[in-house]
């Protein structure tokens, strides 16, 4: 399964310019390059249009926010739309703060986004919708109809396809919905997962820039498969959660493989 797209992915490797979260950058330059794919991690306002002019796709992590690292965001994002470049968003604790809020509601209004990924709260907070989440730890309690019907609106408001982290993963661009089962809990328990998943569905946006339903699908995918072979190396093993990180750059380093093995639970609506 998703061989034809790995095969494109070999042929020619994205160059993946992240603007991202400083807690979690070496993560996910590291699982694109054990992917083969190549990252750039530019964040001034200086040369961020100059970078993204050559790169595949674009991803913007709010991660932690600052004037400057906004002025970047806007600059290659601008960039990217006027290239036809695909420009990935995620809204990291888009809930927390006003700036957070206001600095996501300028990047919306002024990019053009193929994909935005977050978790539920976060994307119930860009629905406009009081959140009750606890920093960027995602809701508990909102049924499986809400999550649709957020993820529909956002969906449908913003143009992008919308793909939400959870126990199942959904994805949709306002028509269809794919669900996603798989991963592990285990995959909590670490910093970084969602931002090494949003940077891995910039990689595939890279690959099929014309369909990004169909990357965010591959990467959600991928990443919950990732998750379930290092928390079997972590039982073998008998390891901790610092082992986590590390087992699943591992495994992502075995992509073809992966992709070649299918087994992968993903409904299509």
């Amino acid at each position: 399964m998703f061989d034809a797209e790995i095969k494109l992915l070999r042929e020619n490797p994205p160059l993946v310019h992240c603007i991202t979260n400083p807690v979690t950058i070496n993560d996910c330059a590291n699982l694109l390059l054990s992917c083969g794919a190549s990252p750039i991690m530019a964040d001034d306002p200086m040369e961020t249009a100059e970078v993204v002019s050559s790169a595949s796709a674009l991803v913007l992590n709010l991660g932690m926010p600052n004037p400057r690292k906004l002025e970047g965001m806007l600059t290659a994002g601008k960039e990217a739309n006027r290239r036809k470049i695909p420009v990935v968003l995620d809204p990291v604790g888009v809930g927390v703060s006003r700036f957070r809020i206001e600095s996501v509601q300028r990047l919306l209004k002024e990019i053009e986004f193929s994909v935005i990924r977050g978790n539920i709260s976060e994307i119930h907070a860009l629905c406009g919708i009081a959140s009750s989440s606890r920093g960027v730890d995602a809701l508990a309690d909102m049924t499986q109809e809400q999550i649709h019907d957020a993820v529909h609106h956002l969906a449908n408001a913003t143009g992008a396809v919308v793909a939400v982290s959870a126990a199942t993963d959904v994805v949709t661009d306002g028509l269809r919905r794919i669900h996603i089962h798989g991963g592990t809990p285990l995959m909590s328990r670490i910093s970084g997962t969602g931002c090494m998943l949003t940077a891995l569905i910039g990689m595939f946006c890279g690959v099929l820039p014309q369909d990004p339903l169909k990357a965010a699908t591959i990467a959600c995918a991928l990443m919950k498969r990732f998750g379930e072979h290092a928390a079997l190396m972590m039982e073998c093993r008998n390891t901790g959660f610092s082992s986590m990180r590390r087992y699943l750059i591992d495994t992502a380093s075995r992509l073809d493989f992966l992709a070649l093995q299918g087994g992968f639970h993903i409904e299509d609506w």
